[in-house]
């Protein structure tokens, strides 16, 4: 299966082309320009030697991190699924965030962390060996002072937002490559409108007060 997977979800966009698990082609950019969505995926089909129509499956991290750039990469995946009839994955960031803390040797109890704004962290804990990686605590929102309570069960991974409250822990960027990989062994195929960026906080709506009568 050809995986295209898109993952905008922090401050580096990334895409990657991956044949079952091997990485055939990747492509970047820092959030800080202006998103190129389909530059970036020519690039990274480019690289692979693969076709548009040749693709499969496309994955999408869903977050928690950047609601803009979340949306970005769901309109895009949207979008080709209503052209191409393609698989359509919707995963967690952190997962894959999980995958490369794997792949990176970093193993036992990991706190993963992702700035969430209002003094507030997304934060899932794994348990994580060379064979295995665990959900131990699923994803929740978490207080500055709650999150800095888990340095003392396990070893944090913090996205560098974070980075300057937490100068000792690990840094990792959610990476395409690694959402496809887990895309590979997936098979919870969604259709384009399932698709929602992961957020955890309860929306709240306030009625707007009837207009005032000028009579």
């Amino acid at each position: 299966m050809k995986i295209l997977a898109i993952e905008f979800s922090s401050e580096r966009r990334s895409v990657a082309v991956l044949e079952g698990v091997k990485l055939r082609g990747a492509a970047c950019q820092s959030a800080g320009q202006s998103t190129r969505a389909f530059a970036l995926i020519e690039q990274a089909l480019h690289e692979a030697g693969v076709e548009r129509e040749a693709v499969d499956c496309l994955a999408v991290g869903l977050g928690p991190g950047s609601y803009a750039g979340i949306r970005s990469a769901i309109a895009v995946a949207q979008g080709w699924q209503i052209a191409r009839h393609v698989s359509l994955l919707g995963l967690c960031s952190v997962e894959a965030l999980a995958v490369q803390a794997q792949e990176k040797g970093l193993h036992g109890r990991l706190h993963f962390l992702v700035d969430a704004q209002r003094n507030e962290c997304y934060a899932a804990t794994y348990e994580i060996n060379v064979g295995t990686i665990q959900l131990v605590t699923p994803l929740r929102l978490l207080t500055a002072a709650q999150a800095a309570t888990l340095w003392q069960d396990g070893r944090a991974v913090v996205g560098p937002e974070l980075l300057a409250r937490y100068p000792h822990a690990e840094v990792l960027l959610p990476d395409a490559a690694a959402l496809g990989r887990l895309a590979a062994n997936r098979t919870d195929f969604v259709s384009g409108d399932a698709l929602e960026p992961i957020y955890l906080r309860e929306t709240a709506f306030v009625k707007a007060l009837p207009p005032r009568n000028r009579g």
